[in-house]
């Protein structure tokens, strides 16, 4: 399978539903229609008003979950905090199963949030149960309705709209992401972000016009070894999830570092094969930028995302994605998700792979928690 799939082939008409990777692709460039869908429903259903009223005396937000959700969570817990100026923090779910004493120790008025696509993570909904026993209200969110862990919580943000046919994460992720940065900004009482918000999906549309093709066309002049992915501060959770993304869709290796500690031990792996991926932020940009020079002066491959790029940061990168989203920085992590996604994409397709369904997954980690049968023994 060739990696020929591409923006027009979906803007055609073409009937592409058996092509691979077809379903991931219409998914991420649907997000910003995505986004502006869920955050009107919710406009009108008053959801997160409500939590606003249950939670809205919280000291600190707890963000649960698994795999990409618990990347979710780690960019919410940022701009929590930096939005409301109360303490955020995430956790993947076996930490709070497995070591409670830890997570829980020094919560007060805490708002543990669990989040889930399918609403039947295990894990997850093991969490949801041992915070109930504790009698820890909790607020929910996934993408399915009529779940397991709406039951289990106090109050749940479904965002049908935002869920896919894939097996891999997609606009669920940038979907909830936004929803909690919008419910961040609700609890701030800060009308700049919350129009922010609304005004992102229009705002991004732009860069989808011409990213597929020219993510796919760099793929597939590139043969790379290994993946880098870097970030600081917000961009360290959109780091871990690009790293995610490049591994499920295209079973290839991929890691996550804040960018200035790669410096520390890993920069040995630096080659031409290797490519550095690197999620410029405005606070940290001239720190980050100077890692980006030393990088690519050690021979490696470079894709930057950024806002706007100054000239140095031109010449370092080997492929330059400039968002040009006029919006405050924390608006923009849902779009700076974009080049990732479609990496992995394009990356699984030159490889032969079906990025809709890679191998080993299923579109929720369900497991069987029945006691194994006691072995019967042949009498002697």
């Amino acid at each position: 399978m060739s990696n020929s799939l591409g923006r027009n082939d979906l803007r055609d008409g073409k009937d592409m539903s058996k092509a691979a990777g077809a379903y991931s692709l219409a998914e991420i460039l649907s997000q910003p229609e995505c986004w502006s869908s869920c955050l009107t429903s919710l406009r009108q259903s008053g959801t997160l008003e409500k939590v606003c009223d249950f939670f809205g005396d919280a000291e600190e937000w707890l963000f649960i979950g698994c795999g990409s959700s618990y990347y979710v969570g780690l960019c919410a817990a940022a701009s929590v905090s930096a939005l409301t100026g109360l303490r955020a923090r995430a956790v993947p779910a076996s930490e709070v199963l497995l070591y409670p004493e830890l997570v829980l120790a020094a919560a007060r008025k805490c708002v543990p949030v669990l989040i889930s696509r399918s609403g039947q993570t295990s894990e997850v909904l093991k969490a949801a149960e041992l915070l109930r026993a504790r009698s820890v209200p909790t607020l929910a969110i996934s993408c399915a309705e009529g779940q397991a862990l709406h039951r289990l919580a106090s109050l749940a943000i479904t965002l049908p709209a935002a869920d896919e046919k894939s097996t891999v994460m997609t606009r669920s992720f940038s979907s909830m992401l936004v929803t909690l940065q919008y419910l961040a900004a609700m609890l701030a009482e800060n009308p700049l972000h919350t129009k922010s918000s609304s005004k992102i999906s229009d705002a991004s549309a732009p860069v989808l016009r011409t990213l597929p093709d020219r993510v796919r066309d760099f793929v597939a002049s590139h043969q790379f070894a290994d993946y880098v992915c870097l970030g600081q501060g917000p961009y360290y959770g959109l780091a871990c999830e690009y790293a995610l993304k490049v591994t499920e869709m295209s079973v290839s290796y991929a890691q996550a570092f804040h960018t200035l500690e790669f410096r520390h031990g890993p920069k040995s792996i630096v080659a031409p094969e290797t490519l550095l991926i690197f999620l410029l932020s405005e606070q940290g940009c001239e720190a980050e930028s100077a890692v980006l020079g030393e990088m690519k002066s050690l021979g490696g491959t470079t894709l930057v995302v950024t806002n706007h790029a100054d000239q140095g940061v031109r010449d370092a990168a080997d492929m330059l994605v400039e968002l040009a989203i006029d919006s405050p920085e924390l608006m923009r992590l849902a779009p700076s998700l974009v080049p990732g996604q479609l990496l992995g994409l394009y990356t699984g397709l030159k490889k032969g792979l079906d990025p809709d369904t890679p191998r080993h997954l299923s579109r929720a980690v369900i497991l069987d928690d029945k006691p194994a049968k006691k072995p019967e023994h042949a009498a002697l």
